[in-house]
Order: structure tokens, then C-alpha cells, then sequence
């Protein structure tokens, strides 16, 4: 028993000697940090203590003071007993680490937290910027500086102004909110949240973003800006556009230096002096040479007041005409194209806006209203105040749709077309002029007609061939209906392909191999 109670007494001395060492080795390490964190007074030309403030003195005229990395200077200052705080005025100027540099005419300054808080005239410098305020909070701790009663941050090229900001020094970064105002001599942008990176330069935003350089003016709600080189990636309802063109995407990128730019998504470019829209989910574009290509789901658009043309290729391409401000548009592979009064498909297309004149290129194929006409080349053009015209090349054919079995056809060499208020109105046929076409008396169709002659000048009314005029004397003859062979009904070449045919503006998209077509339903149908 005496041995435990010998056992027990050592160990209680000894848990209490640790103890005390553990207390006395904290007070100090306490008492070290606290000498280490002293607030020095290096200068000032009087010190009183204060009559209104307990354990305060007043430093007066030419005050320098040093607390740790810090060096303050200012015209008078209050140092409080048993603390780290520091009550700057005048002309106060605190250098930390001499890299950062804050200047106000008052600052609050609390060593054991490693703040202050600088007022009037606040001024923040380091390599890189220069912010401007009226109070700014410092957390030294953390090399963050925040105002929220406007501030504004200038570098070597960038101002940018806001209501509410952070800097954040080891980063390089200043967070800007509400009213946030950014320009150069390059652009201006408006923003209600945007970061920015005084080292790179780049601008990134949230929220609705306008910005504008000196050829367009961007808008988007979450993207990027280069405020050095003009680079922009925006993604979130991007549009960029100027006084003649305007584009939408479901994202931008775009290049003001060089005016690339590529878009995906439900892209939208519009062309408002040339009154073109061109469509697609991938298109590429320069801004400065006004070229755009457009593919997947390429959709070309020409409208006016009356009626609008819409096209669909694999590719689409626009570019400048010869003629300023006009464009030429070409479509390649696939082309399937529609208006209220013609509809068409080919191989490929090119488009002159400032003509009007549409060339089809490698067998195309041409409807308006119950007429069909082919080539191996045609070109259609249309004038404002005369008759719009279709010049057909090469191995033409016209098919003209009278009933269910029955087909008026033309066919030459080459062929004029003539359309008046969106009809065929009369078609001049130069060389190997073929003709077969229905007679007709005041009641019932009497016979099959064919007729030969090199040049032949055909006019039709209400749809169907009113009057022949040929040049030379033709070779033919008149056969009765009920004396008609099937091989008879057409001529060498005959193709009646209504099955391709755009019947509205969303079938340009359609191209299976083969469509059933009623009598009835072989009409195009409104816009």
C-alpha cells in the first residue's frame, strides 16, 4: 500500500510539472507572437497622451510607424495600449512589402486582425493596377481588397468601374458587381458581374454582357472577352451584329483582330441590306470579309415584302459580289429549294443578290405551278419591272400537268421562259424543238398533238399551251385520243418527277428515295 500511495504521489508531481511547462510554454509562445506583432513607432515630431481616449497617445507630424511587412506613413496618428490598432489621418500612405501601396486621407488599421479600412480618396496601387474608391476594406491576411460604394481599377490599358468590388492581389483578380463599366480604346462593355485578370487581360462575365469595339457589338450572358487581342467566346444567348448584319448561336467565338468567328447551335446570320438569312448548326464566318459557310442543316433564306425564297444544301457559302455590298451566295450538293410561286432542286446553286440571278447547276429540276421543267443548266432571273425570266440549257424539258394521265411537254435544245404575276406565261424553244400537247375544243380534249421544229415560240393560259408559232414549217400530225398508244403519250426523255418536289418551306428538308404523290396533292402548299 505504501508503494501505491509512493507510485501515486510521483505520478502526480510530475503530471503537474507538465502541466505547468505546457502553460508556461504557451504564455511564451503568446508572449513571442505578441512582441513579434508590436506596432513600432519609427517617427513622429510629438507624442502626447490622449485627453479623450484612455490608453491612447497621439503621434503628431511626420508619423511613421512599422508593423511587421508594413510601413505606415501619415500626419498624425492614435496607437491604443496593449494593442495593434492604429488610427491613421492625413495624407496616409502604407506600404506593404514594397510591392503594394494604399493612399487615403483616413485608415483604420488593425494589426491582430490584419486589416484596415482605408477612407476618402482611397487609392490601392500595386505592379500591376490601380484602384480608385472611397473606402476600401483590406484583408492583408488574405491580399483582398473590396469596396461596395464604387470603385474604379486602371492597368496600363483597361479602366473598369462598378459599384461593388474585390481584388484579389495574389491573383491578379478583381471581381466586379452591379453597374460594372469596362472600356479602352478598343471597346466598351457593360456588365452587371465580370472578373477580370490584370495579367492576361481577359474578361470574364456572367449575366447580361454588351459589349462594343470598333467594328460590332457583342452581347452574351456567361463567356469571355480578351480585351487585348479582341478574342470572344460567349455561350450563353450570344448575338454579335452591326448596322448591316446581325448573328445568333447557341455560342460565338469570335476574333475582332482578324473577324473569325465560328458558331454552333441554331445559328442564326442575317444580311439586312441584302434582306438574306442563312441558317445552320455549324457555321463559320469572317466578319471583316463579310464570308460566312454554313453547314448541318444549312438553311439559306432571301425575303421581301411579297414572298421569301428558302433553300436548303449540305453547304452554304456567302461571300462579297464584285459589287460593294452585294453578295453571292452558293449552294453545294443536295439543293432543295421553295417559294410560293417556284420551287426547285439541283446539284448545286450560286445566288448573286444583287441581280437576282440564280444559276442551277448538274440536272435541275424546276416546278411552278403545274409545270416542270428541267435542263442540264438553267438560270432564273428576276427583274423588278418585267417579267421574270428561266433560261434552261441544254437537253430542256418542260412537263405541263393537265390530269391525271395526261402531260403537255416541250422539249429543245435551249429555252426561254417567261413569268408573269408567278405563272408561266410563254416559252421560246431555240433548236430541236419537240412539241406534244393536247387539242382541245370548247368541250373535251380531241387529240394528241405532236409537232417538230427547230424554233418554236410557245404561249400558255391558265396553265396549258394556248397558241404554237414555228419558225419553219413543222413535221407532225393530230392523232385522235382513242387511237393513242402508251408510248405515244410522251416524248423521248419524259420524266415526271413530282415526287421531289418541295411542297412547303419545311420540305426542303425531305429526301427519301421515293414519295407517293396523289393527282390532288402534287400543289404546293402555303408558307
Amino acid at each position: 500500500m505504501l508503494l501505491i500511495k509512493i507510485y501515486k504521489n510521483v505520478v502526480s508531481r510530475n503530471f503537474m510539472l507538465f502541466a505547468l511547462l505546457l502553460v508556461l510554454t504557451f504564455v511564451a509562445g503568446t508572449t513571442s507572437a505578441q512582441q513579434k506583432k508590436r506596432v513600432e513607432i519609427l517617427q513622429a515630431e510629438s507624442l502626447e497622451q490622449s485627453q479623450e481616449i484612455a490608453n491612447a497617445q497621439r503621434l503628431i507630424n511626420n508619423v511613421i510607424i512599422r508593423h511587421q511587412d508594413i510601413l505606415m506613413y501619415c500626419d498624425s496618428a492614435y496607437t491604443y495600449e496593449g494593442t495593434n490598432r492604429v488610427d491613421a489621418f492625413g495624407n496616409v500612405h502604407i506600404n506593404q512589402a514594397d510591392t503594394l501601396h494604399l493612399y487615403a486621407r483616413k485608415v483604420y488599421y488593425d494589426g491582430d486582425r490584419s486589416f484596415a479600412q482605408a477612407i476618402n480618396n482611397v487609392k490601392l496601387v500595386n505592379t500591376e493596377m490601380t484602384l480608385y474608391t472611397d473606402t476600401l476594406d483590406y484583408d492583408m491576411n488574405l491580399n483582398v481588397g473590396y469596396y461596395d460604394c464604387f470603385g474604379k481599377i486602371v492597368d496600363s490599358t483597361n479602366t473598369l468601374t462598378s459599384k461593388v468590388g474585390k481584388y484579389y492581389l495574389d491573383d491578379n483578380t478583381a471581381h466586379f458587381t452591379d453597374s460594372v463599366v469596362g472600356f479602352s480604346h478598343k471597346y466598351t462593355i457593360n456588365s452587371e458581374d465580370l472578373r477580370y485578370n490584370t495579367q492576361t487581360e481577359v474578361i470574364f462575365f456572367k449575366g447580361p454582357t454588351t459589349i462594343r469595339d470598333s467594328v460590332n457589338t457583342l452581347y452574351a450572358e456567361d463567356g469571355w472577352y480578351n480585351t487585348q487581342s479582341g478574342e470572344a467566346d460567349l455561350t450563353l444567348r450570344p448575338m454579335v451584329f452591326n448596322e448591316t448584319q446581325s448573328i445568333q448561336a447557341r455560342q460565338i467565338s469570335y476574333n475582332q483582330e482578324n473577324g473569325d468567328g465560328y458558331a454552333i447551335g441554331n445559328v442564326h446570320i442575317e444580311d439586312f441590306d441584302n434582306r438574306t438569312i442563312i441558317k445552320g448548326n455549324s457555321v463559320i464566318y469572317n466578319d471583316l470579309n463579310e464570308t460566312a459557310t454554313a453547314s448541318d442543316s444549312a438553311v439559306f433564306i432571301s425575303y421581301n415584302e411579297t414572298d421569301s425564297l428558302f433553300l436548303h444544301a449540305d453547304t452554304l457559302k456567302s461571300i462579297p459580289d464584285t459589287i460593294e455590298g452585294e453578295n453571292l451566295v452558293m449552294a453545294y450538293y443536295g439543293v432543295r429549294f421553295f417559294r410560293t410561286d417556284v420551287q426547285g432542286i439541283c446539284d448545286s446553286l450560286m445566288y448573286y443578290t444583287k441581280d437576282s440571278l440564280v444559276e442551277l447547276h448538274n440536272n435541275p429540276v424546276i416546278w411552278s405551278d403545274q409545270h416542270q421543267l428541267s435542263a442540264n443548266y438553267i438560270e432564273m432571273i428576276q427583274h423588278t419591272n418585267a417579267p421574270n425570266e428561266m433560261h434552261l440549257m441544254k437537253n430542256s424539258f418542260i412537263i405541263s400537268k393537265q390530269d391525271s394521265g395526261r402531260f403537255d411537254q416541250i422539249k429543245g435544245k435551249d429555252m426561254i421562259g417567261y413569268i408573269i404575276n408567278g405563272k408561266l406565261n410563254n416559252i421560246d424553244v431555240d433548236g430541236n424543238g419537240q412539241t406534244l400537247y393536247y387539242a382541245r375544243d370548247k368541250e373535251a380534249v380531241i387529240g394528241l398533238n405532236r409537232a417538230e421544229s427547230s424554233n418554236i415560240a410557245i404561249r400558255f393560259k391558265e396553265g396549258k399551251i394556248h397558241s404554237i408559232a414555228f419558225q419553219k414549217q413543222p413535221e407532225g400530225q393530230l392523232k385522235p385520243i382513242l387511237k393513242l398508244d402508251e408510248s405515244e403519250k410522251t416524248l423521248p426523255g419524259f420524266e415526271w418527277k413530282i415526287n421531289l418536289r418541295p411542297l412547303s418551306k419545311n420540305d426542303i428538308f425531305w429526301r427519301p428515295e421515293k414519295k407517293d404523290v396523289s393527282p390532288e396533292q402534287d400543289v404546293v402548299t402555303e408558307q
